[in-house]
């Protein structure tokens, strides 16, 4: 199947809508029927500000996050759209992919379908 790896970058003590930012891109992710993501944590990173980025012992809240999905282009595109309505910024890179299962026991991914968008704001 074709489409995108998006991963978006953010930091652990960046909230949405009392959250963590992370978990609620990982929960509107699976509200809206995409197939799946991965939240994972880095050692440190920096970005646009410069600011050097970490994990500290005692002290985790600046700690780097990427949420990584594969998805196909039409979902891809409603991800955009959804996420264009929220009050943060985000950075992500998007690259063209091609993905599916292997072996045996793998199921074929079905193309497209109607989604169940997520209309309501998660809480």
């Amino acid at each position: 199947m074709k489409g995108y790896l998006v991963i978006f970058f953010t930091q652990q003590n960046r909230r949405h809508q009392g959250r963590m930012l992370g978990d609620w891109i990982v929960d509107l992710a699976r509200d809206m029927g995409l197939h799946g993501a991965t939240l994972s944590s880095a050692i440190e990173g920096f970005g646009q500000s410069r600011h050097l980025h970490s994990v500290h012992f005692f002290d985790q809240a600046d700690q780097p996050l990427e949420i990584r999905l594969a998805m196909t282009m039409a979902e891809a595109e409603r991800l955009f759209e959804r996420l264009a309505t929220e009050d943060f910024s985000l950075f992500y890179i998007k690259t063209p992919i091609e993905f599916g299962y292997l072996g045996k026991q793998a199921q074929p991914m079905a193309p497209d379908a109607p989604s169940k968008t997520a209309s309501a704001p998660l809480s």
